[in-house]
């Protein structure tokens, strides 16, 4: 019995297995795996400037690295895909970070369409080692969609789009 006269409780012992796990998020979808073919690959090369204090990418630069090969994705897409009544914007983004990147590096950008709705659409990404697929830096999705920058209002996706990620 302790002073107060309540009894003692002896202290809990944590076991490794009692102590908490973090979870992994899982991979984008089946159709991101390896094995599916993407739809544009990217070439990136990390840039000295793209450290931090950690000497390895700042997590921000990711975020470059996708915008990066969406772009480049979006320049071999035959016919328009924007004009003044339909741009693209990005209204969500998920990125799942795996593994550092160390420079130097070369990397490439891997993307797919996971879906196509009316006005939107939502790529699939991994970056990995240029040299090595198998050494996954990062993976996630983002979702684009198409608006009407007058109104603010979403549109159908260009015909040029959904051919391009069908």
């Amino acid at each position: 019995m302790s002073a107060d006269g309540k009894p003692k409780s002896s202290p809990r012992k944590r076991t490794a297995a009692a102590a908490p796990q973090a979870e992994q998020p899982p991979a984008p979808s089946a159709q991101a795996e390896r094995g599916s073919a993407p739809l544009f690959i990217a070439d990136i090369a990390v840039r000295w400037r793209d450290l931090d204090a950690f000497n390895h990418v700042n997590n921000s630069n990711y975020l470059t690295y996708l915008e990066e090969s969406r772009l480049q994705w979006l320049s071999h897409v035959p016919g328009p895909w924007f004009d003044e009544s339909a741009m693209p914007v990005l209204a969500a983004s998920e990125i799942n970070y795996r593994r550092p990147i160390a420079w130097p590096a070369a990397l490439r950008v891997e993307l797919y369409c996971e879906r196509l709705g009316n006005s939107s659409l939502t790529l699939a990404h991994r970056i990995v080692d240029a040299a090595d697929a198998d050494s996954l830096y990062s993976d996630g999705r983002v979702v684009m969609v198409w608006m009407d920058p007058a109104s603010g209002k979403p549109v159908p996706l260009p015909a040029a789009i959904r051919e391009a990620a069908a």
